[in-house]
């Protein structure tokens, strides 16, 4: 995500941690610790973990584990929204609204996206390319 871009790990998922912090403290957030916020609070089972502090900062988190990674996750429902606000890939917005009506929540919509998502990610990464949006946009369509 282009929010992210040049920040290290810790200092992206310290970002959630803090944004959190403020949340709780009912402290001013900027509109991106708003959006983690929201994303967070969305997942109550990563909020214990979380609040842990270091640990979350310092986890890892590899197939073999078998733990889903939460920023990876949170990061997702991040990227989706962004898309559907700005309509890139032009379309994902009505996608996102009939999976929405269908599914009866937007948030529930989202996790059904993400799984495309991620794999459109993970090829581009695999091939060195930018993301096929229009191979995303249609295997979305398919859901």
């Amino acid at each position: 995500m282009p929010v992210f871009s040049g920040q290290n790990r810790e200092q992206m998922r310290r970002m959630y941690l803090d944004a959190w912090r403020k949340f709780t403290a009912r402290g001013p957030l900027e509109p991106l610790e708003a959006q983690l916020a929201a994303v967070i609070a969305e997942h109550p089972e990563y909020v214990t973990w979380l609040e842990s502090g270091e640990n979350a900062l310092t986890a890892e988190f590899t197939p073999e584990g078998g733990r889903q990674n939460p920023f990876l996750h949170m990061g997702l429902h991040l990227a989706i929204r962004e898309q559907v606000a700005t309509d890139r890939p032009a379309g994902i917005a009505e996608v996102h609204q009939k999976l929405s009506a269908r599914l009866g929540d937007p948030h529930a919509a989202e996790h059904t996206m993400l799984e495309a998502l991620a794999e459109a990610l993970w090829d581009a990464q695999r091939t060195g390319r930018p993301p096929d949006e229009q191979a995303y946009l249609e295997r979305l369509r398919t859901i």
